[in-house]
Formats: C-alpha cells, sequence, structure tokens
C-alpha cells in the first residue's frame, strides 16, 4: 500500500466513522466541521532493555483474528494488517488461548511477506516445562515464524518454570524477548512482585482512563526498572466506547489532536510516560486507521491527563 493509497483509505475510513464532525464541551459553541487532518508519523519509544524503538499502537488478536478460511472472514483481517503497516505499526499480539489466532496471523503475515516487518508477540499458557515447549514451539509453527520477536507468560500461568526456559531460548536467540502478562487489577500485587525480582523485558496489563489501578505502582515501578509496557483493554473490553457512545466530545479533545472517543482513550494510556505500545484489538481497517491516528500528533502530558481523568471523574 502506498502512502497516497493509505491517505486515501484513512480519509475515506473516517468519513465513514463520522469523524469529520467533532464533539464539544457543553459550555462551548460547536466548532465549524473540519475535515479529518492526514495522519503523521506515528510516535516510537524506545524498549529500555535495549533501545529499539517501538511503534506505539498495535494490535491485539484476542477474538478478532480467531476466523476460518472464509474469504469473506479474512479480508478485512488483511486489510487491518496493511493498515497497521502502512501507519507505521510493528506490534501484533496473540497467544494459544485465543483459538485460530495464531495460525491466521502468520497465514496472514506469509501472505503479505510482512514478517520482517511485524514485531509478533505471543504466549505460553499451560504447565509444566515439556508441555510450556511444545506449545511455544507450535505457536511459532502457527505464526510461520522460527523466531518470536516476544515471548509472554500468559496470567502468570506457571511462571517460574517458563522463566527459565524463556531465559535460555532467549540466550539462543529463539526469542529477542521476555514478559509476563495479567489482564485484572486482582493479580497486580503478583505482578508488581514478580517485576521487582526478576529481570524483564516487557509486562503487559490492563490501563483505561476508567481503569487506572495500574499508575498506583505498576506503571512507576515499569519505569524504574526499566521494563516495556504493553497495554491491553484500553477501551475496557468494548463496554468503556459502549457508555461514552452518543456522549459529545470534550472541548479539550481538540488540543490533544482528537476527533473520536477511541482517539482520547488511546491518548489518554499513550500519556504516561511509563506505557510503551498500546495493543487495542480490532478486525475492521477503519478502526485499525482511527486506532492508529491515536498514536500520532500532541500526546498528554501530566496536566492533560488530569484534565481527562478528572472529566471521566465528573461527567
Amino acid at each position: 500500500m502506498t502512502r497516497a493509497e493509505f491517505l486515501r483509505l484513512a480519509m475515506a475510513s473516517m468519513v465513514g466513522l463520522g469523524l469529520s464532525g467533532t464533539g464539544r464541551a457543553a459550555d462551548a459553541p460547536a466548532p465549524a466541521p473540519a475535515p479529518p487532518k492526514p495522519m503523521g508519523p506515528m510516535h516510537t519509544r524506545p524498549i529500555p532493555s535495549s533501545g529499539e524503538a517501538l511503534p506505539v499502537i498495535g494490535v491485539g488478536t484476542w477474538q478478532t483474528f480467531d476466523a476460518g478460511p472464509d474469504e469473506a472472514e479474512r479480508a478485512p483481517l488483511r486489510e487491518t494488517l496493511k493498515v497497521l503497516f502502512a501507519a507505521g505499526g510493528t506490534v501484533i499480539d496473540s497467544s494459544p488461548m485465543y483459538g485460530r489466532s495464531e495460525a491466521v496471523a502468520g497465514e496472514l503475515l506469509s501472505e503479505l511477506k510482512a514478517h520482517d516487518r511485524a514485531f509478533v508477540a505471543t504466549k505460553v499458557w499451560t504447565r509444566g516445562r515439556e508441555e510450556g515447549i511444545s506449545q511455544m514451539r507450535k505457536s511459532m509453527e502457527l505464526l510461520r515464524d522460527p523466531r518470536i520477536e516476544l515471548m509472554q507468560i500468559h496470567n502468570l500461568v506457571d511462571w517460574r518454570t517458563h522463566m527459565k526456559t524463556l531465559r535460555g531460548w532467549k540466550s539462543e536467540g529463539l526469542i529477542r524477548y521476555l514478559g509476563i502478562t495479567h489482564y485484572t487489577a486482582s493479580a497486580f500485587g503478583e505482578l508488581e512482585a514478580i517485576m521487582r525480582a526478576e529481570p524483564l523485558d516487557f509486562v503487559q496489563f490492563n490501563y483505561s482512563l476508567a481503569d487506572r489501578a495500574a499508575e498506583q505502582r505498576l506503571l512507576p515501578l515499569a519505569a524504574e526498572r526499566g521494563i516495556a509496557v504493553l497495554v491491553n483493554q484500553p477501551f475496557g473490553g468494548g463496554g468503556l466506547l459502549r457508555s461514552l457512545s452518543g456522549t459529545p466530545l470534550p472541548g479539550w479533545a481538540s488540543e490533544i489532536d482528537c476527533s473520536s472517543w477511541p482517539q482520547i482513550l488511546l491518548k489518554y494510556v499513550l500519556g504516561h510516560p511509563a506505557v510503551t505500545c498500546v495493543i487495542p484489538g480490532t478486525a475492521k481497517p477503519g478502526h485499525m486507521m482511527e486506532n492508529c491516528h491515536a498514536g500520532t500528533g500532541i500526546v498528554p502530558d501530566g496536566a492533560m491527563q488530569k484534565t481527562m481523568a478528572a472529566w471521566w471523574k465528573n461527567r
């Protein structure tokens, strides 16, 4: 996809999503409709353990990439990946627990000849050393890649056993980075303990405007320990977006180059400097376009993050 083709798709997608007419604060006059701005270059942030630059918006594959072989199901996923790459994104996050997602991602990356453009992250999600090794080798087979950029211990299942394996695999060059994950605040205590005790490249957890528990200890600790952060559920599993449907955008949205709620929610997460990349799941190219737009332009600073949090509290 050429840059010109990408911009034409961006304009068409934004119009289709109704992005040209932004919302407004209740006490502010309605602004004149303006055409959406062309997307600028996606921001990157360094992986602390290596210094490698990672684009700040990726894509998660839970449910969204668990598709059958029918072309009607595959076509939008293929276009979603094309949009991600054209916008400068690279991160694709999957797991053996996501049904056919690993296989579908691997097949599409092969079709697009895009393995060298992708930062593929997946997980080990089983108990026992041999079972873990078998599952990870199967993931490599499904993803059609003999080396995985990031292998994570999913939901901390048997993490001590798998951590030993991952350290060996990293030294052998089978993976480039290792990490741990969870998706609920109830696990934050255990995540914190492991982050303090173990040298990690990545940690992945939930964080959003409506779920800010990670701000208390995990995000500051990640910055202190030099651990890259992947954020899942920035939209609250979709419920957060549904709760905001029909709500006018606040007047400050334009100050951070936002013209939709998905962009606002993603930019809130990116406003924390410890966050390395956000991985909202989607199977729709237009939504992928909108998510990528959040990785460009003005990033909220600490003061704006407080404004956004106060708006949410008092809405």
